[in-house]
C-alpha cells in the first residue's frame, strides 16, 4: 500500500494538498489542525474524495506505541496526539510523516518507515537517560535527582 500517516507538522507545511497519495490521521491531530481557515475547504476536499481518511488506532498499537515511548525515554516528550499517530503507523504499516524529533526515535527504533518534512530527519537512533551532573548517576526519568536534588539532565545513548 502507498499511503502516508500525517501528524500536525505535515498539515502545516501543505503535505496532504500537494501528495498524490492517500493520507491517514487521527482524529486527536485532525482536532489539532482543523483551524486552519485558508485550508478548510482544502481540509473538506481531502475528506470528500477520501485521500484524506480519519482514522483511530486500536488498543494493541496504542499500547505498544506507548510501550516503545517509555523505552527509548521519549514518553514524557509525546503528546497524546503523537503517541496516536506512532500507533496508527504500528497497525498499518505506513509511512509517518513527520519532523517531531521524538516521533521519529521511537519509530525508527520500532523499526517504521518515518520521512521528514522541512529538515533533514534525525540521524542518531537511540535511548534517553537521564543523568545526575551533580554525583554522576543515571535514572531512568525524573526532573531531579533523588539522592542529591540536583536538577537531571537528558542524554541520548546511541545505538
Amino acid at each position: 500500500m502507498d499511503f502516508r500517516i500525517l501528524d500536525a507538522s505535515a498539515f502545516y507545511a501543505g503535505v496532504p494538498f500537494r501528495s498524490s497519495s492517500d493520507c491517514y490521521t487521527t482524529s486527536q491531530v485532525y482536532d489539532e489542525i482543523k483551524h486552519i481557515k485558508k485550508n478548510q475547504d482544502a481540509l473538506g476536499t481531502l475528506l470528500e474524495t477520501n485521500r484524506l481518511k480519519i482514522r483511530e488506532p486500536d488498543e494493541n498499537s496504542t499500547k505498544a506505541a506507548i510501550s516503545a515511548a517509555k523505552d527509548t525515554g521519549d514518553y514524557p516528550q509525546l503528546s497524546k496526539q503523537d503517541l496516536s499517530i506512532i500507533a496508527l503507523c504500528i497497525e498499518l504499516e505506513g509511512e509517518i510523516i513527520s519532523d517531531d524529533f521524538a516521533i521519529s526515535n521511537v519509530a525508527k527504533n520500532l523499526g517504521l518507515k518515518i520521512s521528514p518534512i522541512m529538515t533533514q530527519g534525525i540521524r542518531d537512533v537511540g535511548r534517553w537517560v537521564h543523568y545526575c551532573p551533580g554525583c554522576k548517576t543515571d535514572h531512568k526519568t525524573g526532573k531531579e535527582c533523588p539522592m542529591c536534588a540536583t536538577p537531571l539532565k537528558r542524554k541520548l545513548l546511541k545505538e
